[in-house]
């Protein structure tokens, strides 16, 4: 039993196509028959009434008795159609005597008309002419077989039938050639995902309609993500691996040896367990980056004040103000994790360094997110600004932490194809500007 697949793009296209083609000629023929009739019952109506028109001006222009003038009319028109009556001073002569009495209702009707007259299976087409001869008014009725001029049109008409659908059968197997055709590219993007899954490829690469362009260049950008990601989950572990050796391997020195563990050696002990801490919390956060391609989204107002209120209450004793730049809208295709992470971070490190207030603006465009951080701590020198933002690095020991954050930070942008920028601000302190280029324009 031949099974067909209803969900197969080409099956629908297939119907759909053939489903057009098949009303357009069924159309096509339909008004095709309608026309051709109309187009021959108005040829012979025109014919009827020209000659119906030189009859009378014959009778206007023969001076001759009425009966001679009827007789000379009857002859005429039996030689040149198959019927007429005639009506003139009470007087019906007629070349068919079997429909005079048929076609005489029509001689008592007002007006010159073309009239269609249908007895059993013969249907005749009437022209109705009033005339005046001598002061004396007439209707002359002139007539012709109009079925076996359909007869000719349904023959013709049927053969048109066939021919069209001669046309139709072609016009399918073209749409099968044409639908064929145009699925190459979906075949061969087929073939190629194939080749990524099975590892023949890395990438993308074939020639394809414009409609395509878009969806082959996602494909790749995800492809992309993906390696990067990889790579930079390979990177944490090898980072892991690295900056734990060396602390692991002292700890375990020292869990093994005979030696009392006293106050000094158990504070270097939990010093380097807090460095090990820190080197997993940090490269957590490094994996837990998703990028542009994430396909979320970040409520700029909802995440910024959800973070100010929870920096208020880390730092109770600091003045956190939140503004945001005039723009009607909200969302911005950063995900939202990563959005939180990189105020976060910032916040953080302002509420650290600063006295009492911090200052932070968020600017919205439609192709720009700027972030401006501003803090009346005692700063960063001049010298020492280019080196934020270096893995490890520490510029004052007066406050906790390991130099991650920033490193951190630089990592985040760098993903989002950001930049930031360190200066003096305002306020005294350290002013922090973060400016990211939004993929997609910002939607509400």
């Amino acid at each position: 039993m031949l099974h067909i697949d209803r969900r197969s793009l080409r099956i629908r296209l297939l119907a759909w196509l053939g489903g057009v083609a098949l009303l357009v000629v069924v159309t096509t023929w339909l008004l095709h028959g309608i026309f051709l009739q109309s187009l021959a019952r108005d040829f012979l109506g025109e014919r009827l009434q020209r000659e119906a028109n030189h009859a009378v001006a014959q009778l206007e222009q023969d001076q001759t008795a009425v009966p001679i003038a009827l007789d000379s009319v009857s002859q005429g028109y039996q030689v040149f159609h198959h019927l007429y009556v005639l009506r003139f001073n009470g007087l019906v002569s007629a070349s068919d005597p079997q429909w005079q009495q048929q076609l005489a209702p029509l001689l008592d009707e007002s007006g010159d008309a073309l009239i269609d007259v249908n007895r059993g299976t013969q249907h005749m087409l009437v022209y109705r002419r009033h005339f005046e001869w001598q002061g004396t008014q007439g209707v002359l009725l002139v007539g012709e077989d109009f079925s076996q001029v359909e007869a000719g049109l349904a023959t013709l008409h049927w053969w048109v039938g066939g021919i069209a659908a001669v046309l139709l059968g072609m016009l399918i197997m073209l749409n099968m050639l044409a639908v064929n055709r145009g699925l190459i590219p979906l075949w061969q993007l087929r073939q190629q995902l194939e080749g990524l899954r099975s590892g023949k490829r890395d990438r993308l690469s074939l020639v394809t309609p414009s409609e395509l362009d878009e969806l082959v260049d996602q494909l790749n950008w995800f492809m992309d993500d993906i390696d990067l990601r990889l790579k930079r989950s390979r990177e944490s572990v090898a980072n892991l691996s690295h900056a734990l050796k060396t602390p692991l391997a002292a700890i375990t020195q020292v869990l093994r040896g005979n030696r009392p563990i006293d106050e000094n050696r158990r504070h270097k002990l939990l010093s380097r367990i807090e460095d090990i801490n820190a080197q997993l919390a940090a490269e957590l956060r490094r994996s837990r980056i998703a990028g542009p391609n994430a396909g979320r989204m970040a409520n700029v107002t909802r995440d910024s004040s959800r973070l100010i209120e929870m920096f208020r209450s880390l730092y109770p004793e600091r003045i956190f103000n939140l503004t945001h730049s005039a723009h009607e809208k909200d969302q911005v295709p950063i995900e939202a994790h990563d959005f939180s992470e990189i105020l976060g971070i910032v916040l953080d490190n302002a509420g650290k360094w600063s006295n009492r207030c911090i200052n932070c603006d968020i600017a919205v465009s439609t192709t720009t997110l700027t972030l401006t951080t501003d803090d009346d701590g005692f700063g960063v020198a001049e010298e020492d600004l280019s080196r934020l933002g270096e893995r490890g690095t520490r510029l004052d020991e007066r406050r906790p932490g390991y130099g991650l954050g920033l490193s951190i930070l630089a990592q985040l942008i760098a993903r989002y194809s950001g930049h930031s920028r360190f200066e003096r601000s305002p306020l005294g302190g350290l002013r922090v500007t973060v400016t990211l280029p939004l993929a997609v324009e910002v939607i509400n």
